[in-house]
């Protein structure tokens, strides 16, 4: 049975990612690339659909032993997890080298105290565990072998077969250290490389301190951001530079819902703060490259710019069912794929062009081909911008005026004109300052309500919709104005939890609200790191800093955050771990941090 979603761990090595339970078991990974069909989906089913469990040997009648500590080594996505047994201590390390050749992941088991039984038990099950693949000796090694995909495992411990799956029962003492490996490998080339465990984890470790030290901030929450620039470099894909919202699919916003979405893409929206924040933070190679990616994604059609694109620029994301998957704690459906790639989200160009933008500002080497494309994007406003659209959170209800667009809309035509202004661009300047005044007042007179003094959600409408929050974030009205501020204390009435957090926009519980969709969902982070970031610019920064402090204490003992959290079951929701809540963490970091408002 898998854990709670805050129980997991995340390994990675830049091209996909691993995700290791309190009690050693890898209940998801796929290979070889974020978004391939997973080798282990225990995940989102049970131990039948795959799974890899390394930790003290116990009765088969019993839950595996949790672990009584884990970490990650220093500032590295290296997982160390210590269990104490009647017998003595053992350590298992878990990581994923950086890609030079096969995609591997490397499990070290370690004694530490006393001679401690130990067990792995590893049940490979290919395409999201629909497939046994055929288990075989090749040359003294264990492959797995099924259509196109091979996997190879690799150990000094003696391993035996039972029930299709593979087993190794050995003891360590102090100073033993067992390694063991899987490999992933096309079924048709050769056999990939032996593994050399202890030297792809001091090349690991040494990569990974490398890495961090081009960090710049170095504030009071310098654990917090250092970890989450962590967490999004592990989901940036380093052959194209596309950036996955999350490593997993359809981890439920609803415990037993069906809002269950595939996040292993690159959202325009997600990856541009993502962007934002690397680029604040001192990291302008990420930056770099994911500008040329978009550059690559959008070639030759940005009239018909997506939403979301494959991690190498695809643009076909079907979004298909697996039906031998009951999902993770009965939420069904699974889901891979995602039908919202061809929605409407005018937003989206104003992220980009915000993104495109500050890389601009921070002095990332000019690139003609950037900017004649956020001229091309902003002409496709000109005739578009007062279309109704899906919004930010992608509905699968109507179409509507969402506000959060509009306001997007004008950052897009906004930083435009800048461009112009700098001489970094030729365009018709003065019809672009009267199209940014038109949004501006369209916004102001049809997407406010005067009787409450807030923004709404979308034009006519009576609901609010935390997006308004980036109003004074993106420079759309000061923070001063009464109208900002009236829409910051609508949204801490109505959209608050009882412990402070903040709902994306109201559902519907049993019924088909805004969004098309049953149910209910938690409180989103992202919406919450807003939050805070107003508080601060309104000038109550103490309330920010507290809330901010709040969030961070939401994360798992390792830092991480999935998209949502649940104020009625207290648990962590949502794929997991998520590059939306990891981004305005660093961002309401950085300005608590510039505020002064934080303690100690």
């Amino acid at each position: 049975m898998a854990g709670r979603i805050e129980d997991y761990a995340l390994i990675g090595d830049m091209q996909t990612a691993a995700l290791v339970c309190r009690d050693g078991t890898v209940d998801w990974l796929c290979l070889p690339r974020f978004d391939s069909h997973a080798i282990f989906a225990g995940l989102l089913g049970t131990e039948e659909h795959g799974f890899w469990r390394l930790g003290p040997a116990h009765a088969a009648d019993s839950e595996p032993p949790t672990a009584a500590r884990r970490t990650y080594r220093g500032d590295s996505l290296i997982l160390e997890s210590e269990w104490d047994t009647p017998r003595g201590t053992v350590r298992v390390i878990d990581f994923m080298p950086p890609r030079d050749g096969a995609p591997q992941l490397i499990r070290i088991v370690e004694g530490v105290t006393g001679r401690v039984p130990m067990r792995s038990v590893l049940r490979m099950r290919f395409s999201y565990g629909r497939v046994v693949p055929w288990v075989h000796k090749h040359d003294g090694r264990t492959v797995a072998v099924a259509g196109p995909d091979s996997v190879w495992f690799d150990t000094s411990a003696e391993t035996y077969g039972k029930a299709l799956t593979t087993y190794a029962d050995f003891t360590v003492a102090p100073g033993d250290r067992i390694a063991f490996t899987i490999s992933w490998e096309p079924s048709h080339k050769q056999p990939p490389a032996l593994p050399e465990p202890e030297q792809s984890l001091q090349a690991t470790e040494d990569f990974w301190r490398d890495w961090v030290e081009h960090c710049t901030y170095h504030g009071p929450y310098r654990e917090a951001v250092i970890r989450s620039l962590i967490t999004l470099k592990a989901l940036t894909y380093a052959p194209t530079g596309g950036i996955v919202a999350a490593p997993t699919t359809s981890l439920p916003e609803d415990i037993g819902g069906v809002r269950n979405w595939d996040y292993r893409y690159t959202w325009l929206r997600d990856a541009a703060i993502t962007l934002s924040s690397l680029l604040r933070t001192g990291y302008r190679e990420e930056a770099r490259a994911w500008r040329e990616w978009l550059l690559r994604a959008v070639a030759g059609d940005p009239e018909n710019l997506q939403i979301m694109y494959g991690i190498a620029g695809e643009r076909e994301l079907g979004e298909a069912e697996l039906d031998w998957l009951p999902g993770y704690e009965n939420s069904a459906p699974v889901r891979v794929g995602n039908g919202a790639a061809h929605q409407l989200q005018l937003d989206v160009y104003g992220e980009v062009t915000e993104a495109l933008h500050l890389a601009h500002m921070t002095g990332l080497a000019r690139n003609d081909y950037a900017s004649l494309l956020q001229l091309k994007l902003i002409r496709y406003l000109e005739d578009h911008w007062d279309e109704p659209d899906e919004g930010i959170w992608e509905v699968r209800g109507p179409r509507r005026h969402f506000v959060h667009s509009k306001v997007m809309a004008w950052v897009a035509v906004d930083r435009t004109i800048k461009l112009i202004e700098s001489g970094d661009a030729d365009g018709p300047l003065e019809r672009w300052k009267e199209l940014r005044d038109d949004i501006h007042r369209d916004v102001c007179e049809r997407g406010y309500d005067k009787e409450r003094n807030t923004f709404t959600q979308s034009y006519g409408s009576q609901e609010l919709d935390a997006s308004l929050l980036l109003i004074p974030q993106m420079g759309f009205l000061p923070p001063d104005d009464k109208r900002v501020i009236g829409t910051i204390e609508a949204i801490q009435r109505e959209l608050s939890t009882s412990d402070g957090f903040i709902l994306r926009y109201p559902t519907s519980g049993g019924d088909e609200g805004v969004d098309g969709l049953p149910g209910d969902e938690g409180a989103f982070l992202a919406c919450s790191f807003w939050m805070a970031d107003d508080l601060a610019m309104i000038g109550r920064v103490d309330e920010a800093r507290r809330l901010f402090e709040k969030l961070l204490a939401l994360r798992n003992d390792l830092g991480l955050l999935a998209e949502e959290w649940d104020p009625r079951l207290k648990r962590q929701v949502g794929n997991f771990p998520q590059a939306f809540s990891h981004v305005p963490l660093i961002d309401t970091a950085l300005r608590l941090t510039a505020s002064g408002a934080y303690g100690g």
